[in-house]
């Protein structure tokens, strides 16, 4: 497992080079910035067999860390930027992971698409996720949001809109990365039915 994250991290700076992939360049950074903070959900959830869903998933966070971690979910990576699509080919190729589906586009072109598990990590505002992402969420699967520390007022705006879509928030998880001391909550909301 070591191995396949040095080469994603090698593959991720070089290719940064060339495209602007991630504005965290710094060997280290990238192990606690980018991996440690893509595993933190696990400390959220289990994942075994699940399908999963990672919205604007970027260079692969938290999708590919979770995948390599966890490697029997069946994952889609969804992205709307071309030039990070292609990484994403790479990496997954490089990698030989299997079950991974790349998408090149947005969360709210796939309507007919549902996960157990859709992921979002620093995509939007609550709001905005919960729109984008609870449609993906089969009933009693759960929308993983990945925020910062302070997210209470934007879980009181989704309120509205979590209703309607049939979610709840099922719980509030506040981590502290190790390696960096980083806050990060994650807010799992629970879609109770379908729609």
């Amino acid at each position: 497992m070591r191995d396949k994250f040095n080469l994603y991290k090698d593959a991720l700076i070089e290719w940064n080079e060339k495209f602007n992939l991630t504005a965290i360049t710094d060997p280290k950074e990238i192990e606690t910035k980018h991996f440690e903070d893509s595993l933190s959900i696990l400390q959220a959830i289990e994942l075994t067999n699940q399908s999963v869903a990672d919205i604007g998933t970027g260079a692969g966070f938290p999708g590919i860390p979770l995948k390599i971690a966890s490697p029997n979910i069946k994952l889609t990576l969804i992205e709307a930027t071309k030039k990070k699509t292609e990484f994403l080919k790479h990496i997954v190729n490089l990698l030989g992971l299997k079950d991974v589906e790349i998408i090149w586009g947005r969360a709210e072109t796939l309507k007919n698409r549902q996960f157990d598990v859709v992921l979002a990590r620093a995509v939007a505002k609550l709001p905005k996720l919960v729109e984008y992402c609870l449609p993906l969420v089969k009933s009693k699967g759960v929308f993983v949001a990945m925020k910062s520390q302070h997210i209470e007022e934007e879980i009181k705006e989704a309120g509205t809109i979590l209703k309607k879509l049939g979610g709840k928030v099922k719980e509030i998880k506040r981590i502290i990365l190790p390696s960096s001391g980083i806050a990060r909550t994650l807010v799992i909301i629970e879609k109770n039915k379908l729609l």
